[in-house]
């Protein structure tokens, strides 16, 4: 908490180049391209960093080979462009992944899926390994767990999956950012801004604590997401496009697949759109649906999990079929799909041909930037353009040396596994099917991962799982606390971590470990309130969370050799 009320402080009466309204991947992509090149920043979302859209992707980084359905050869290109330049950035979090559809002579032959195929790893410019053309008798012997019964070949294509959680991903941009020199703070609420000579003056609001107070800055960035027209009418502001609505649902179970090499299988489901079964570990994303909606605000319907469950029954050999109870978690969020404004209202679009392009809009005038649309995949090119708009409104920045995203340098890594190979780290934990920890480690963390293998050697006990199933050491919710704002026990159970994905609620609920966890996140004065914020009142925090340890003394002090932040 102290990270969040440092750069609250810095925003409060602040006066900055760029102020950024929401903290998706578009605002904090901006964030940290702008701040890269030496403007002052300050970025507010009303909720949590990742929150809305941002935290119900498909965790996929790919180039769209669906958008070849409808010829958008230029869209393909620029996502297998920026697919490639974040698989390269990001070698430790995102890796290549085979996509591998089961087709059956409708809506496409397998022959001609495979000269899309071509043609896709053709525009991507050959960045991943070429794809395959797949015979039935090749799907029954890769990959059993598929029926075939009317299946007539197939293909495989690859693109990019990211190992942990798209929030976590966006989160990375906001760290970027900070690093850099930008403000940012999570569950900030935009009240009103209103222009006062060459300046914007925006009214803020801390949606914690309730105060409110001001900053400036020369221009706005408009990254609301699914809510940019609504600021955008708040201001006055005229656009030439505008956003409507697709819900998409994900359901998370346990894992599916048989193969021993990850892949995403691709179905056609009943209606002839894609959809996916994602490894996440052990468990299995089944998603996502596209279903037409009028507000942002959704959640996943009986109907939703109906239609997901059947389509999976019917297209995969499992030992039973999936039920309610198998469904560990779900994920619900709308994409923000751009249209023009004069198509008149959301009704009048033609819902099938939408795709997740951008549009970047500049009013000169009041001197907003306003994106549209979008997705992960997309978010370099979209940190780019922006920042070319802003310095279209006067504003001076540093040439770009592409130093403002990616991990850090080969010896800085090579360094890292040095010092935990010498200091054993991959032997502390009993658990073979789990990844090495010095891997995990240096991929969410990075150069900050010296500090805490520091704190390891000081306190072996920092390396040890705190809520068992959860597989989170207790060194990471030490930098959890430090470093990444985490506001409410939600940020870390469901953004900075995928803990609420992967684990049911009744073993959240039983793990004595959560009360250690947020005393460690918010000080012992305040984990009560946590607690009862995230069950929904104090009478609804379980027993063994209310009477699970607290952190000793010996992990409080290793925590506290972690080097502050910004």
């Amino acid at each position: 908490m102290a990270l969040r009320q440092t750069h609250i402080d810095r925003i409060r009466d602040g006066s900055f180049d760029t102020l950024i309204i929401g903290g998706g991947i578009n605002g904090a992509v901006t964030a940290a391209s702008l701040a890269g090149r030496g403007a002052s920043v300050a970025l507010v979302d009303r909720g949590d960093f990742g929150h809305f859209t941002s935290q119900a992707s498909s965790n996929l980084v790919w180039g769209g080979f669906k958008y070849l359905e409808n010829y958008e050869l230029w869209l393909v290109f620029k996502l297998c462009q920026s697919r490639n330049r974040l698989m390269r950035a990001y070698r430790a979090n995102i890796k290549e992944i085979g996509f591998y559809a089961a087709l059956q002579d409708k809506p496409y032959k397998p022959w001609f899926a495979a000269l899309g195929a071509f043609g896709y790893w053709a525009i991507g410019q050959f960045g991943t390994k070429p794809p395959r053309y797949l015979s039935t008798e090749k799907i029954e012997k890769e990959e059993p767990a598929i029926t075939t019964d009317d299946v007539a070949g197939g293909i495989e294509y690859r693109d990019g999956i990211l190992i942990d959680n798209d929030a976590r991903f966006v989160f990375s941009f906001v760290r970027s950012a900070i690093e850099a020199g930008a403000a940012a703070a999570n569950y900030i609420e935009l009240v009103s801004a209103e222009r006062d000579g060459d300046r914007w003056i925006a009214q803020l609001r801390d949606v914690d604590t309730g105060e409110e107070f001001q900053t400036s800055a020369r221009t706005i960035v408009n990254a609301a997401g699914p809510f940019v027209d609504e600021n955008n009418n708040s201001w006055g502001l005229e656009t030439e496009h505008r956003i409507v609505y697709s819900k998409g649902i994900h359901l998370v179970v346990p894992r599916l697949t048989t193969n021993r090499h990850d892949k995403v299988l691709a179905f056609y489901d009943d209606d002839e759109r894609l959809f996916y079964v994602i490894p996440m570990g052990a468990r299995s994303v089944i998603g996502t649906t596209d279903t037409r909606v009028d507000t942002p605000y959704t959640e996943v319907t009986d109907e939703d999990i109906d239609f997901l469950l059947a389509q999976i029954n019917a297209r995969m050999d499992l030992d039973a079929p999936l039920t309610r109870a198998d469904i560990i978690a779900d994920r619900c969020g709308v994409r923000p799909l751009v249209v023009k404004t004069e198509g008149g209202d959301q009704h009048d679009v033609d819902w099938t041909k939408l795709s997740r392009k951008h549009a970047v809009e500049t009013d000169h005038r009041q001197r907003v930037v306003t994106i549209f649309g979008g997705k992960l995949t997309d978010c370099l090119n979209v940190g780019e353009e922006v920042a070319a708009e802003i310095e279209s409104l006067g504003v001076p920045l540093e040439k770009d040396l592409h130093n403002w995203y990616g991990e850090p340098a080969k010896a800085t890594k090579k360094e890292f596994f040095r010092q935990a190979r010498l200091m054993k780290l991959d032997r502390v934990r009993s658990k073979p099917e789990l990844e090495p920890l010095s891997d995990r480690l240096w991929r969410r963390y990075g150069r900050r991962a010296f500090a805490m293998l520091d704190a390891i050697r000081e306190e072996p006990a920092m390396a040890e799982d705190i809520m068992g199933s959860a597989d989170y050491i207790r060194i990471e919710l030490h930098e959890a606390a430090r470093s990444e704002m985490v506001t409410k026990l939600e940020d870390f159970m469901r953004r900075r971590s995928k803990i609420e994905l992967v684990v049911r609620d009744e073993d959240i609920n039983t793990s004595a470990g959560l009360r250690e966890v947020a005393e460690i996140l918010f000080g012992d004065a305040d984990a009560d309130r946590r607690l009862a914020e995230y069950f929904g009142g104090d009478d609804r925090v379980p027993a063994a969370v209310k009477a699970g340890p607290r952190p000793t003394e010996a992990t409080k002090s290793a925590g506290d050799t972690l080097v502050s932040p910004r």
